[in-house]
């Protein structure tokens, strides 16, 4: 990195800032000039000197779109908001908070989808991360780039993985790994890990980047990859927002398939479901499911019935056939059972580079033989790939329309080692559950991965004492009165519950009330001492993402 000193490095920001705040004007449209007004903010000198004083609002309307998130259970509000031209206007924000004596808190907000304040900025400035696609001159398409011969996309942080999707798709190419809701953006999923189904083939998203463009808590633009810059590199990806802001990611692509094979399977039993998919994610043994499907994910039944969740095709769909028949099957079923089902969930990919329909019957018809579901409560749908990867988003405009969608979600998500999942479904699925049924909605995920497609080096934190390592994703939504104290004692019951059966887990999307929490029961003591390390490196101050509480004052 070239070393140059500070007055340097604010003479080369201030030029850069007021280029793009130049093209921005120019650019803007009469929707965008609204911006353009002097703020009352307390940062307004030192951010008039940097020249973006014009790409920032501090009224009430701004700051309260963006004072929670999606969990809407932490509200903390900033005292503006940056609408960014271009990276630069980042870098001088950065730059202001360093210079003062006392920084002020900034996070990167893309699409606020996080559940306990990675995206706050307590009395600071939280920075609008669409805005690099729409001002400026600049635009979606233009913040997506795809080299066909290398085989990779060079995407804005700020964008979404849907048009990432629709993008490489139009070159016939694919990312390898997803979350399971796409409508989210790139350095959001990035700063976390990205997990879904495909997880156990190639790893979480963070697995899958070349390159980043990032901003450091500094001000520093930092080009980084495994090659170059790569401590930094490492900390960005799973870094939860500490280390810097995520302008740009080059991501691995492969060739598309067009068609996939849905599968849902059911279970009456936890052991028969986590063997079966413990035998689908085993790439490397080579028995008859060994990498069968493509997506293996897994469902767990208990307060609502796999009809009409919002992860589900609408009832009416041709998925479940006659869907009063199958939903009275579905609850005997489940009353046999106890209670309790289990779903296995999965997709077989074909056509394009993925092979024929022909194949795909094979391997379906091996998978019908080798599973141990229960007969007669198999369910197929053939859809489009980009349907099958999109298929959350039929379920949120369904809630959207019921008013349901922008409800507090006190979500809880586990990484669990494969030895103790029996344990835990037992406790949990089998125990608290069914003695605190709240009535609340939402998905419970329980599937596996396999540790050796996770990099060490990142600052994610997952299990590594077992070749396969489970996550459970109790995602639910607090729809009724009552239901977000209900389902936060919940919580904290399965977290005792681990705790006094000995079960390690590591949360995912992780909330830890103050610095002691994330130091003892997140990290453990030599990935505290490295976290720590890198934060003092790369934002000292700790300006970035103070919402979490992970540091709330300069380092020494």
């Amino acid at each position: 990195m070239v070393v140059i000193n500070k007055a340097q490095e604010m003479i080369m920001a201030t030029l850069f800032v007021l280029g793009c705040f130049l093209q921005t004007v120019q650019a803007a449209k009469p929707d965008d000039v609204a911006l353009a007004w002097r703020p009352t903010s307390p940062f307004r000198d030192e951010l008039r000197d940097l020249g973006v004083a014009g790409l920032i609002r501090d009224d009430a309307e701004a700051t309260a779109l963006v004072s929670t998130d999606f969990g809407n259970v932490t509200v903390a509000a900033p005292a503006a908001v940056l609408y960014p031209s271009c990276p630069a206007d980042i870098a001088a924000l950065l730059l202001a908070s360093c210079a003062r004596s006392s920084p002020f808190p900034v996070s990167a907000r893309g699409r606020g989808h996080s559940a306990r304040g990675q995206a706050a900025a307590p009395n600071g400035v939280v920075v609008n991360m669409p805005s690099l696609g729409r001002l400026g001159g600049s635009s979606t398409a233009s913040r997506l780039s795809v080299s066909v011969e290398g085989q990779c996309i060079d995407a804005g942080g700020e964008q979404l993985w849907v048009d990432v999707l629709r993008t490489a798709l139009a070159h016939g190419l694919t990312p390898r790994s997803w979350t399971d809701y796409l409508h989210l953006t790139v350095g959001g999923t990035l700063s976390n890990a990205g997990i879904s189904g495909q997880a156990f083939r190639y790893g979480p998203q963070i697995s899958n980047v070349q390159e980043l463009d990032v901003i450091t808590g500094l001000g520093e633009m930092v080009t980084c990859s495994k090659e170059r810059h790569s401590d930094l590199f490492d900390a960005v990806l799973g870094g939860l927002g500490q280390f810097g802001v995520i302008t740009r990611a080059r991501i691995q692509l492969v060739p598309a398939p067009t068609r996939a094979r849905w599968v849902r399977l059911l279970y009456t039993s936890a052991a028969a479901l986590t063997g079966d998919q413990e035998r689908l994610i085993d790439v490397e043994r080579g028995d008859a499911l060994s990498g069968l499907m493509d997506y293996v994910e897994g469902t767990v039944l208990a307060d609502k019935g796999l009809i009409g969740s919002w992860r589900s095709p609408s009832p009416s769909s041709s998925f479940f056939g006659s869907e009063p028949d199958v939903a009275a099957r579905v609850a005997k079923l489940a009353e046999e059972a106890g209670g309790v089902l289990y779903c296995l969930e999965g997709a077989l990919y074909y056509g394009g580079a993925a092979g024929g329909e022909p194949d795909v019957e094979k391997r379906l018809e091996t998978l019908m033989r080798e599973l141990r579901y229960e007969r007669g409560f198999a369910f197929v749908h053939d859809v489009s790939y980009m349907g099958f990867l999109d298929r959350v988003r039929d379920g949120e405009l369904r809630l959207r329309a019921a008013g349901q969608w922008d409800v507090p979600h006190p979500w809880l998500n586990l990484f669990l080692p494969r030895s103790r999942v029996l344990d835990f479904a037992a406790g949990v699925f089998h125990g608290i559950f069914r003695r605190g049924t709240t009535g609340a909605m939402g998905p419970v995920l329980v599937y596996p991965m396999n540790r050796n497609r996770w990099d060490s080096n990142t600052s994610a934190v997952f299990p590594e004492e077992e070749e396969v390592f489970y996550t459970v994703g109790i995602l639910r939504s607090a729809v009724s009165d009552g239901d977000l104290g209900r389902l936060e004692e919940q919580n904290n019951d399965i977290l005792r519950f681990c705790e006094e059966a000995g079960i390690p887990c590591v949360q995912y999307l992780s909330y830890y009330a103050d610095q002691a929490g994330w130091e003892k029961k997140h990290f453990g003591p030599a990935k505290w001492a490295r976290f720590v390390e890198r934060k003092r490196k790369y934002d000292p101050k700790a300006i970035l993402s103070r919402g979490q509480r992970i540091f709330t004052s300069p380092l020494a």
